[in-house]
């Protein structure tokens, strides 16, 4: 038996595209940029970014420029909220893209499970990533490696500047310093100081909301007049909700005083918030500011609030029978009806609410309460 032969026969294929390997065609390459905040000199370093991958990329003669994608002030502990980063990766494995260039993995994301997910998947499609500052390239063996150090160095320095902010809003908390959404909070402006003067204008909306509910309106017949009268919400939009008004009715900035740290943000990586029931202090700080309504009117619909809360032995304050008449055969509340609504012989009549609902076969008789017409 003669001597053993191996001979070796070229690859004419690439390993990560269908390619041959002598084929000469440009690598669709596209960019990325983002930056976390809404700040002016974020907005330098955003605008930059463009521009900066906008002439890297089209001066290689071996790249097609694809498109620069952006998020502007989105963090990047996570990808739900970045459109442009979900419309990059969209792309790429709809075939558009075989290479994407952003400055640093941080600016790729924050979060390690997120960043290596979407580089596997990435990867699956044949689309490269090259962070730029790491000197990281993904297809690279040693790229998935030096990849999971950097995200999760960059996770943990998300997580500290989350700490350290979280810490810094608690020691201003701690020492009675109130702030709020000025643009979002009906009734006050940032006075020079940083705390709540008094908008005049429209503080007479916030006492409308209050006369009214004391004289029996419900927050959603409120939040109708007031939408009705074309009043603008504290958003600024046409439309008021309930939830809108029963947040001011209940609102203690109104009578001059501020509860502070009313929610919390569990996790820095979801920036989900939860309401304080007791996990961490609160702090109240009484006499902050001018009341716009008087604290005996405010604890009064604190009480008429909590008379109309839910459940079978709740008051209403819209007619003086709400909440007060029971049918004596099923034990339901009465409720307003209306007979001969458009004609003269208009009725109002109180009976039990399941009258006709199949549930009561009630005899118990209707009480007359209103006659329009007299």
């Amino acid at each position: 038996m003669g001597a053993k032969v191996v001979k070796t026969i070229p690859a004419t294929m690439t390993r990560f595209s269908p390619s041959p390997i002598a084929e000469q065609r440009k690598r669709r390459v596209a960019g990325y940029a983002r930056v976390s905040t809404d700040h002016d000199d974020q907005f330098t370093s955003y605008e930059a970014q463009i521009d900066y991958y906008t002439n890297y990329i089209k001066g290689r003669d071996d790249w097609e420029f694809v498109e620069v994608y952006t998020d502007e002030g989105i963090s990047g502990t996570s990808t739900k909220r970045r459109e442009g980063f979900k419309r990059m990766v969209d792309d790429a494995l709809a075939g558009k893209i075989d290479l994407i260039v952003t400055k640093s993995v941080s600016r790729f994301a924050r979060n390690t499970v997120d960043s290596l997910t979407t580089i596997r998947e990435l990867k699956e499609h044949n689309v490269e990533c090259y962070f730029e500052k790491e000197n990281i390239w993904t297809f690279d063996g040693k790229g998935e490696l030096l990849l999971t150090i950097m995200s999760s160095l960059a996770q943990e320095e998300s997580r500290s500047i989350s700490e350290n902010c979280t810490w810094g809003q608690r020691k201003r908390f701690a020492d009675g310093k109130v702030t709020v959404p000025f643009q979002r909070f009906l009734g006050y402006d940032r006075g020079p100081d940083g705390n709540l003067v008094v908008n005049q204008e429209q503080a007479k909306t916030v006492r409308l909301i209050y006369s009214m509910f004391l004289k029996g309106s419900t927050p959603y017949g409120i939040a109708a007049y007031l939408t009705q009268a074309g009043i603008p919400s504290p958003s600024g939009k046409p439309k008021w909700s309930a939830g809108a008004v029963r947040s001011i009715l209940s609102n203690e900035k109104y009578k001059g005083d501020a509860l502070l740290q009313k929610s919390f943000t569990v996790d820095y990586l979801t920036k989900k918030k939860k309401v304080n029931e007791g996990e961490i202090p609160q702090y109240y700080v009484e006499s902050n500011h001018e009341a716009i309504i008087e604290p005996t009117v405010f604890d009064m619909v604190q009480r008429e609030l909590a008379k109309r809360g839910k459940g079978r032995n709740r008051h209403s304050g819209v007619h003086i029978f709400s909440g007060k008449i029971k049918c004596g055969e099923c034990g339901s509340w009465y409720g307003s009806k209306v007979w001969h609504s458009n004609d003269k012989y208009r009725r109002v009549i109180w009976q039990c609410n399941h009258k006709f609902d199949g549930e009561c076969q009630c005899k118990t008789p209707h009480l007359l309460v209103y006659n329009k017409y007299g």
